[in-house]
């Protein structure tokens, strides 16, 4: 196996000087450090950051807590994109991502304990935010750095955090359905403890009420962020004397379920009701017919939760942080305009 002194007797430095130049210390002349680096790939030689973590006591690893099982959360284009987003970092940065999950609330405390306890990571981005959740309450009781994507639940000014303005969202995507003449407006969201969910929920109500439409209980439904609950929600919601002319759906994937299911229903979109969504997923574009949703710059998200968390890590008196992403609502085929018969 190569050594540093390998690399030294090479290029004819000292192994400290080598040392130095792994380290990337500004002390060192370019000069020699093109050569030294020029030998190490010739010969082959990689540096053990283990042992290097060990000295600096850093593992340069992060972990990434999905809010459920893999095989669920990765269904949902969102968590792909939101990973893409903290591995362009992580990578850029030399860190490595952990990622972490469980079938149960029990099953993922139960990980994030071992990952911390055993010092396998410097800090966690966690990618959910709900009610009285035992991971977030473990993580500040022990202290370890870490970063919620969306709004905590509670300790907000103290926990760093990465959201958009899911109320704002909510409420501007509504209005568009208002606009078109809508008024019979139904809101399909995910579980209620998801502060995502009462969020955008909150701001469709916010615009019922500033329009003085009626806030029906019987049209918001709550389901899993999966294709499978928009089906399950449209039932509910088409059994009902009056059904919506229109529907917020606060996630692309529950949408494509409700897509499927008003098409076999005998129902088009959006000549009989109209939908719209939230986050922007690429099926949202490539969809019949493509959906009209709030784009929440998922990347973005994920990219600003590493760099805040790194920061965390890297200087622990970093203060907390509340990073809004900034929205847009993208106009496609899924909204037309209502006219009463």
């Amino acid at each position: 196996m190569v050594t540093i002194k390998d690399i030294a007797k090479v290029t004819g430095v000292s192994p400290s000087t080598v040392s130095r130049v792994i380290a990337d210390n500004p002390r060192i002349s370019p000069d020699t450090k093109k050569k030294v680096r020029k030998a190490m790939k010739k010969l082959g030689y990689h540096p053990n950051i283990h042992a290097r973590n060990l000295v600096a006591k850093s593992t340069k690893s992060i972990g990434v807590i999905l809010p459920s099982s893999a095989d669920k959360a990765l269904q949902n284009p969102f968590f792909p994109e939101v990973l893409r987003g903290i591995g362009s970092v992580t990578h850029k940065e030399q860190y490595t991502m952990m990622l972490s999950s469980g079938q149960t609330e029990e099953e993922i405390l139960a990980e994030v304990e071992r990952m911390v306890y055993g010092s396998y990571v410097d800090g966690m981005i966690l990618l959910y935010s709900r009610m009285n959740d035992p991971v977030t309450q473990f993580l500040r009781e022990s202290e370890f750095p870490f970063v919620i994507v969306g709004k905590p639940y509670e300790n907000i000014s103290e926990t760093t955090h990465v959201d958009n303005d899911n109320f704002s969202a909510g409420k501007e995507i509504t209005e568009h359905l208002i606009e078109q003449g809508h008024e019979k407006i139904a809101f399909i969201g995910g579980a209620r403890d998801l502060f995502v969910t009462v969020d955008r929920e909150e701001g469709y109500k916010a615009a019922l009420d500033e329009a003085g439409l009626e806030n029906k209980e019987a049209y918001q439904i709550h389901t899993e962020f999966l294709k499978s609950g928009g089906r399950e929600a449209v039932e509910s919601l088409l059994a009902l004397e009056t059904p919506p002319t229109a529907i917020v759906i606060s996630d692309d994937l529950i949408s494509l379920g409700v897509l499927s299911m008003l098409e076999d229903s005998g129902l088009h979109v959006p000549k009989d009701i109209s939908l719209v969504s939230f986050n922007n997923v690429y099926l949202s574009e490539i969809t019949r017919p493509a959906l009209t949703t709030i784009d929440i710059q998922i990347y973005e998200i994920g990219a600003q939760s590493a760099k805040a968390l790194i920061e965390k890590t890297v200087n622990k008196s970093e203060p907390a942080k509340r990073i809004i992403i900034p929205h847009k609502v993208i106009y496609r085929e899924s909204v037309s305009e209502y006219k009463s018969e």
